[in-house]
């Protein structure tokens, strides 16, 4: 059996876009059901409702939407890599996705924001941060279900989060 994936999401952006959260490489719930934080644990879509003091829908095309509507882009770091599983620690050989041209094609994103330290490490090092020098990026807390060293409550969690509340249009 083959470890090696490829990332075939597409980046979720538009020209509105000014906060893009950029994970490492989707987990095998998400990749099977090609669906950006597929698995149901993942705190993503809950921390988004949170943020947005919306309902988030169960239909994965308006969770889209919603996201959109509210200048919220999202893409991963690693456009392929070895992987057996899907914890971030087991990836080997990443090739990442090309930044450089996404930023020019979107020049209205403001903020970068990390989910987890594996998609700030991958960013910095096949990247580099000259490539947003005119923009803010954080790492932020993981949304995986999976336990980390640094375990956060939900709520901790969310607190951290919002700090692309001064981004968007809330």
């Amino acid at each position: 059996m083959s470890n090696e994936l490829k990332n075939v999401l597409p980046p979720v952006i538009d020209s509105s876009t000014k906060v893009l959260i950029v994970g490492s490489m989707p987990g095998k719930q998400s990749l099977e059901k090609q669906q950006y934080y597929g698995n149901p644990r993942n705190h993503f879509w809950p921390i988004i409702g949170g943020i947005l003091e919306e309902n988030i829908p169960g239909d994965y095309e308006r969770r889209l939407k919603l996201l959109k509507s509210n200048h919220i882009g999202l893409w991963d770091t690693i456009q392929s890599c070895e992987r057996k599983g899907s914890l971030d620690a087991a990836i080997r050989n990443e090739k990442p996705n090309d930044f450089k041209t996404l930023f020019e094609q979107y020049p209205n994103i403001e903020l970068v924001l990390f989910n987890g330290g594996k998609a700030f490490e991958v960013f910095k090092k096949h990247i580099g941060f000259e490539v947003l020098a005119d923009r803010a990026y954080q790492k932020m807390p993981s949304t995986s279900p999976i336990p980390g060293k640094n375990i956060k409550s939900f709520e901790e969690k969310l607190d951290d989060w919002r700090v692309m509340n001064s981004y968007l249009s809330l």
